[in-house]
């Protein structure tokens, strides 16, 4: 194929902890948990079919605007694949049952975004989505997946969390709840469910590193250096959906500030 150019969704609610202030051990007890996670999702996707209600209108647009739609969508079913990927593969190394329980909350949250992004490409007129996401993805976001990937192999279990659980899920974080305030309304809902599971991952990643980097400071240098080879894919990959969703000047500094503001919880702004 060849490519081609019941309920107030947005009242929906995170659960009242902060969930990057937690001490590790709390979150690993109580948050990383099924129960939690299923207390977590039924709260804002009961009465939801693919990520959205029933009932939502698709919205009229023009050939011109859904092209940039299934082109963005397409790149963020790269970014969920690569964290589903991800998520998998750090299961074989995580240090902890605990740790393992949680990935694979995460395992099933990301599966989930992977099927309500295809469902929506569908619902577009996308005949093969494999096939147009394989056509549109963007080449600094593969080179990320691939970075990401590669420390998942090798085992370096420090520097994939940080890579996918902080950088990658941040970047999705920011980038999702950016574009559902200027999205149509079928691609808003299902874009503010998934940014309900990204706080939790993002979480995650920063506990079980916070909890590291107290007990070896040295290893911040070490994910300084991942930070530093890795920011410039980031920020081309911002720019690339930034123009695909026609962000304005101030859409994107508030994009770069909240991806700063994640890195910079943990010192490596």
């Amino acid at each position: 194929m060849t490519c081609r150019p019941a309920h107030d969704v947005s009242a929906m609610t995170e659960p009242a902890r902060e969930l990057h202030d937690l001490d590790p051990s709390e979150f690993r007890d109580q948050v990383g948990t099924f129960e939690f996670w299923f207390e977590s999702i039924r709260g804002y996707l009961d009465g939801l079919q693919f990520g959205r209600r029933p009932e939502t209108p698709e919205v009229e647009s023009s050939d011109d605007e859904r092209e940039h739609l299934i082109t963005v969508l397409c790149n963020y079913c790269v970014g969920e694949t690569t964290a589903l990927e991800g998520a998998g593969g750090l299961i074989q190394i995580a240090p902890n049952h605990a740790t393992k329980v949680f990935l694979a909350t995460q395992v099933a949250d990301e599966g989930r975004h992977l099927e309500v992004l295809i469902h929506r490409l569908r619902e577009l007129g996308v005949a093969e989505p494999e096939t147009e996401i394989a056509c549109r993805a963007s080449r600094s976001l593969m080179n990320f997946r691939s970075r990401v990937l590669d420390f998942v192999r090798s085992g370096d279990w420090p520097a994939a969390v940080f890579a996918q659980n902080v950088i990658l899920e941040s970047m999705e974080f920011s980038v999702f709840q950016m574009h559902a305030r200027r999205a149509d309304p079928r691609t808003r809902e299902l874009l503010q469910g998934i940014v309900k599971d990204e706080r939790r991952h993002i979480g995650f990643g920063e506990n079980e590193l916070g909890a590291r980097i107290r007990e070896n400071p040295r290893l911040r240098t070490r994910l300084v250096e991942v930070r530093e080879e890795l920011d410039s894919l980031v920020l081309e990959t911002f720019q690339e959906s930034m123009n695909q969703i026609h962000s304005d000047r101030d859409d994107r500094i508030e994009l770069g500030r909240d991806y700063l503001s994640t890195v910079e919880r943990l010192g490596f702004a």
